[in-house]
């Protein structure tokens, strides 16, 4: 089964190290999985919560498409993409907000966490609390829902959006699902080891504590005076050190191997002073990022690449939100008016005719022939693998027409995203009962 990954940052800001090791590499990692199809997009709605400077926003959606694009994005293997450039986002957010409870807002740790600072300073529980800011969660689970991501790589403070995002499918599937699951359960992928990067003082990186070690913003000059910064103990060159206790092996360990991960913690112990412990951990971390730099460098100087890369990356999106977001239309009752008259016998057979789910052959540019079920509507029920000769896609599909199920689990295909077993098994009854009509 192919397995959806997504993933997202909000462009507030430049990256620094911990949203690197945190977020952007394992993402494009998984991405190299063999069955993954990865979504990577840029929360710039997200932003406007934070957010109410437009030129910074601008700056900082290139300068994150740049950094993904450096890091070893490949746009021809995933999908990448502005969150404000798919419409549909939003409009799942307002069906989405629909069946979320108030007081499961109530508990979500922003929300919550603005709350107590208000309270401590003395203020008005909600003063500067806007409805962003309160909602942040259903425009998360919209974000993850609209593609139906079985994985979001995410770190451990962000966990509680991920079960929250699991109540409000859950709830909208029972809602109006009649049977059907419109939407998959994610799990949250959190690298256990590396949940959260510390800053130059232990606390969480974070440029709100201002103790961030930048990626590529100073150059390399920038990196090595940031790690200078690093806090550790007084202890001398030559004194025992105990590496477990402190934040800069634990940097450290985010980019060694489990061999360079020893050898540094024995040296420590052995008394190996901190400035030499804080050069090596530089000339480890610049030799991954200093090549990503430069591509990074060259990928701003030419802001019109980047651009022609994401409206191609929403269109690949938009391919798959716009339908999807029709049936969940349909679902919750906002559909279309038609006319309804009678109609004679044989008029009423030929529409439950042409209501049958129907198989379609053809051959793509790689040489190989395919085949795919899809409803009256057009939804991908059923799509083959290639095949070598034509005949054999004809023979498969006589065979599930008059098999039905019985042929299913040998056939060369897999089910459509938005189809449920129960389609299939539905659609492929309607044809055998065709066929022995």
């Amino acid at each position: 089964m192919v397995q959806r990954v997504l993933t997202g940052i909000t462009t507030t800001g430049t990256l620094h190290l911990g949203n690197y090791v945190g977020a952007v590499r394992p993402a494009i990692a998984a991405s190299r999985e063999s069955g993954a199809e990865s979504f990577f997009f840029m929360a710039d709605y997200h932003a406007l919560i934070k957010c109410d400077e437009p030129d910074r926003i601008e700056t900082s959606r290139l300068q994150i498409a740049a950094t993904w694009l450096a890091a070893g994005l490949d746009t021809s293997r995933v999908t990448f993409y502005r969150q404000s450039d798919i419409p549909e986002i939003p409009e799942l957010t307002w069906l989405l907000t629909c069946v979320t409870s108030k007081g499961q807002m109530n508990r979500a740790h922003a929300y919550k966490g603005a709350v107590d600072a208000n309270l401590a300073a003395g203020e008005d529980p909600d003063a500067g609390i806007t409805m962003g800011l309160y909602s942040y969660p259903i425009l998360m689970a919209a974000d993850i829902l609209m593609f139906n991501a079985h994985r979001v790589p995410v770190g451990q403070d962000q966990a509680q959006h991920i079960e929250m995002t699991r109540d409000v499918a859950q709830r909208f599937n029972h809602l109006f699902g009649q049977g059907r699951e419109f939407f998959v359960l994610p799990e949250a992928d959190i690298e256990k080891e590396m949940a959260l990067l510390p800053g130059l003082d232990g606390r969480k990186m974070s440029k709100s504590y201002d103790n961030a070690i930048p990626l590529f913003e100073g150059g390399a000059k920038g990196l090595k005076e940031a790690i200078a910064r690093i806090v550790t103990d007084s202890k001398l060159p030559g004194e025992p050190k105990d590496p477990d206790g402190s934040h800069l092996v634990t940097i450290y360990d985010a980019f060694a191997t489990p061999a360079q991960r020893a050898e540094f913690r024995q040296q420590l112990r052995e008394g190996l002073a901190w400035g030499e412990a804080k050069q090596r951990l530089y000339d480890l971390i610049e030799a991954e990022i200093g090549p990503m730099r430069a591509r990074y460098d060259a990928l701003l100087a030419h802001p019109e690449k980047i651009e022609a890369i994401l409206l191609e990356g929403a269109a690949k999106a938009r391919a798959i939100a716009a339908p999807f977001l029709a049936q969940l239309r349909e679902a919750v009752g906002l559909r279309r008016f038609t006319a309804v008259a009678a109609a004679p016998q044989a008029a009423v057979a030929a529409k439950a005719k042409s209501a049958l789910p129907v198989f379609k052959q053809y051959r793509e540019p790689d040489g190989k022939f395919y085949f795919k079920l899809t409803d009256a509507q057009g939804r991908v029920l059923l799509q083959s693998a290639g095949l070598e000769q034509g005949k054999a896609a004809g023979q498969w599909v006589a065979r599930l027409k008059q098999e039905g199920a019985a042929a299913l689990a040998e056939a060369p295909v897999q089910r459509g995203e938005a189809a449920s077993e129960q389609d299939v098994l539905d659609a492929l009854a309607a044809l055998q009962a065709a066929e022995q009509a």
